[in-house]
This record gives structure tokens, sequence and C-alpha cells, in this order.
């Protein structure tokens, strides 16, 4: 495709000739691959497919910048990003480069697991990036483990071990021990990602959207005192309950 060639041909000559990119490391682009991986699923939340085309560019961006910079220093070449890929693919879809039978996204997703074991993995948990957010990641270790059998049977169950959770946490709140109130709070959300699975939830998501909707309530309360020309940092509790309850039935 010419347009990506073109697009790698600007990177390399950017590299070599603009004073920013030529300081660049893969460490210190880390934190932008990150940042733009979130803008695209901002874009995609937002279902603004203008905007979605541009942020999967800067994503594009990202990996052929590490991919330049891993050839200079003789690690591999881009050619071979997509070299790994390509094979990687048709080793983990047998059922269409080969003999296997699938019959459905979950035994897919089983076959894909038990090739990734064949590739040298000691464990079903290995892959994980350790860098993912804590919720996403703790449903990830859930499901997986939940794929060789450990698992509870009925979400009954699950509920249960939240109830134990949450009365062990307010037991280390009381105790004074900050060190054990953190570990039982970790597993409040742990066994609450745990229950979010049972009922169909995304715990990232959910929690993604409760923020947003906390946020725009509040900032409801902030135009409403504005226009009562009210100062936030001098009005009372009530009052901005009062409007958070308006902003409530206003969605």
């Amino acid at each position: 495709m010419k347009e990506f060639d073109e697009f790698v041909s600007i990177m390399k000559r950017l590299r070599n000739e603009c004073p920013w990119d030529r300081e660049q490391t893969h460490e210190s682009l880390k934190k932008h691959f990150v940042e733009e991986a979130y803008e695209a699923l901002d874009a995609l939340d937002r279902n603004d497919f203008n905007d979605v085309k541009g942020e999967l560019g800067d994503v594009a961006l990202q990996v052929v910048f590490h991919s330049i910079i891993a050839e200079e220093e003789k690690h591999f070449t881009l050619a071979e990003v997509f070299a790994a890929v390509n094979e990687k693919l048709i080793r983990r879809h047998p059922h269409i480069y080969g003999n296997a039978v699938v019959n459905s996204g979950a035994e897919q997703s089983a076959l894909w697991d038990k090739i990734k074991m064949t590739e040298g993995r000691m464990s079903v948990l290995e892959g994980i990036p350790k860098h993912l957010p804590a919720l996403m990641k703790a449903e990830k270790v859930q499901k997986k483990a939940a794929k060789v059998g450990f698992d509870w049977k009925q979400k009954e169950d699950v509920w249960k071990k939240v109830e134990e959770e949450i009365a062990e946490l307010h037991s280390a709140v009381l105790s004074g021990d900050a060190e054990h109130t953190k570990k039982e709070f970790g597993d409040v959300l742990f066994s609450l990602v745990n229950y979010a699975r049972f009922i169909g939830v995304e715990p990232e998501e959910s929690l993604h959207s409760t923020v947003a909707r906390f946020a725009q309530r509040f900032q409801y309360i902030e135009k409403r005192l504005l226009e009562k020309g009210k100062d936030i940092h001098a009005t009372s509790l009530k009052e901005m309950d009062l409007l958070w309850d308006e902003a409530k039935q206003q969605e």
C-alpha cells in the first residue's frame, strides 16, 4: 500500500532530521503509546469515526516509531514485526488454516489459550500485561483461571464472597491497621470484579460510566451556582445536594 510506504518514509525522515524525533527512545515513547491507545478508545466510545480514523493513525505511528528505533538498534525490523504477527495469526487459527474444528467463539478462545501454552508458556496467567488498569487485569486473571475450571459455580456464592470481604474490610478499618486495610480493600474490589463476570458486567466500563456520570452531575452543580453568582467554595453541602438531585432528574 503506497500510503503506508509513504508513512514509513515520513517517519524515517523525521527520525533523521527532526531534533525531537531523534531524541526519542523506547522508554520516552511509552507514555505516548498508552495515551494514544486511550484516545482511540475515547473516540470509539463517542462513535466519532472521523476521530477514530485519526486516532488509529496515531496508534500506528507509535508502532512504526518503536519499530524504527528497534531497527536502528539491530533488534528487529518493521517487516519482521508484521511477519511475526502473520505467522502467529495463522498458527493460532488452525480451524481456518488447518484441520481443527471450532463451532463457537468460546471454543476458539479455549483453543487459542491451548495453543499459547504450547509456545513455551509455563502458566495460563503468563502474557497478562502488568500495566493493564487494575480492574481489567483482575478480570483477565479471573477469566483465564476460569477457563481451566478454577472458578465459582453459582453467582450467589460469589455474592456471599463479596459480603464476606466487605465484612473483613470493615474489621480491618476498625483495627486501625493501614496495611491490612489496604489488602482487604483490594480483596473487596477483586471479589466485585468476580461478581461482575457472573452478572455480565464489564467492571472497567461500568466504573468509567459511573465516573463520567458523577463528573457530569458535578459540572451541572458548578454551572448552576455560576448562574446564581455563587462561589462553590462557599456553598453548603445541602444546596449542592439539591442541585445534584436536579441533575439526576434531567438525565
